[in-house]
């Protein structure tokens, strides 16, 4: 796992605290809703500090711009989603079963990160060459174990598939895409569209409900 890159950077603040990282993830909910709403180039550090209403000083105590903040809001989600398929070396579950709890899991990350897991999909060109040297790192950790635990199960018999990586990233394209068009207040809540998506990426890698064990 690679260290955080966002580690290094950060304001004046040394040593953080219950309480300091109340008032960091108060700045983060705030500078959240203005990417989401307007963009990060339309953002500016002057907004973030209106919308919460304090002084300068108390945003860059903790962040030194809103470059630094925009990727501290897009880490958590790419580590949580890059991550599903971590499993402990004594889980003895089979692979489908690995792969059915892992993109299920992806697909919950996805929403439950809602809008700060779009922000790559929506401005891949406003982060650090750093930071997308990490974030690459992580989803090809992510897709090298998906590929391995499809092929284990395509061997045994419980998913009917051609292109191994072609498949992943299918699968992986359908809570990925929903930046496009997602809306936590939907029609849809957040439960049944993790359970119609998770549906979606049974089908798209083939899993067969009549498999031996399935």
């Amino acid at each position: 796992m690679p260290r955080d890159p966002l580690l290094p950077a950060g304001g004046r603040q040394r040593r953080p605290t219950a309480d300091s990282d109340a008032k960091r993830e108060r700045i983060l909910q705030a500078a959240q809703a203005l990417f989401h709403a307007q963009g990060y180039a339309q953002t500016t550090m002057a907004q973030i500090v209106g919308a919460l209403g304090v002084t300068k000083p108390f945003v860059y105590y903790y962040f030194r711009n809103k470059q630094e903040i925009f990727e501290a809001l897009s880490w958590r989600p790419t580590v949580a989603c890059f991550t599903v398929l971590d499993f402990a070396a004594s889980d003895p579950r089979p692979a489908h079963e690995k792969v059915q709890d892992g993109l299920q899991r992806l697909i919950r990350a996805t929403i439950a990160h809602y809008p700060a897991a779009f922000f790559p999909y929506r401005e891949p060109q406003c982060y650090r060459p750093e930071y997308l040297e990490q974030s690459r790192w992580l989803a090809n950790h992510f897709y090298q174990q998906l590929c391995a635990l499809l092929e284990e199960g395509r061997a045994s018999g419980h998913f009917d598939f051609h292109e191994t990586r072609i498949t992943a990233q299918a699968a992986c394209s359908l809570p990925g895409f929903l930046y496009q068009w997602y809306r936590p207040d939907g029609r849809l809540d957040a439960e049944a569209m993790e359970q119609e998506l998770t549906r979606l990426a049974m089908r798209v890698i083939g899993l067969r409900v009549d498999a031996p064990g399935h």
